[in-house]
């Protein structure tokens, strides 16, 4: 887990990180954060705890324990990752242990739209691209620029034309995705429609 936390906010376009590999297809919620972790009344302490089965049965030899891939903040997954629960503990302990991004081969609906909603783009490869990027990451270190404005990832080494839905896209490009942000900016907009509203009048009458 690293240091201080620090979400993503408003509007994006690239994400430049170390990569780390996680091999296997059908990685569900219930692997990523385990269910005895979701007691927390808050997101905060879930970091520590990603992959925590995982990482206890390797003993120290899990991707998210080694200390090549201390830093790393672009994940790279294979088919189906996420599935299982809807519970939105997965992305959010992944992305307090550090993940900005993921590139995979496909991803469960409901994880996918949890991402979205907290600012990690899950971006799309074929499985022979996917193959490629992991049997780089198993000799030497990745490094990433992720441009969503021209759909690429490249490396010294490699580059990929990445998929990512049209709509998520434009969420990140234009910072729609941030809802709360959006909120903080139409502050004015909404106290005129709260000053506006009829049955929410004070009456000094009274």
């Amino acid at each position: 887990m690293k240091g201080k936390f620090n979400p993503p906010l408003g509007q994006f376009s690239q994400i430049k990180g170390k990569c780390i590999s996680l091999v296997g297809d059908d990685i569900d919620t219930d692997r990523i954060i385990p269910a005895r972790f979701l007691k927390c009344v808050d997101f905060d302490s879930l970091g520590k705890s990603v992959f925590a089965d995982d990482r206890k049965a390797l003993k120290g030899n899990h991707p998210f324990d080694l200390e090549a891939n201390k830093g790393a903040s672009i994940l790279i997954v294979n088919s189906n990752f996420g599935c299982g629960s809807s519970r939105e503990h997965a992305p959010q302990a992944l992305m307090r242990w550090g993940i900005k991004a993921i590139i995979g081969e496909s991803y469960a609906d409901i994880f996918y739209s949890n991402c979205i909603a907290i600012g990690i783009p899950c971006l799309t490869l074929s499985k022979k691209s996917i193959k490629i990027i992991q049997k780089y990451i198993e000799n030497k270190d990745l490094f990433f620029e992720i441009d969503l404005l021209k759909s690429t990832a490249k490396s010294k080494d490699l580059n990929f034309n990445i998929e990512i839905k049209e709509t998520s896209r434009k969420m990140f490009l234009s910072g729609e995705w941030d809802t709360t942000s959006k909120l903080m900016d139409n502050n004015d907009l909404i106290e005129n429609k709260l000053n506006n509203l009829p049955y929410i009048k004070f009456n000094s009458s009274f």
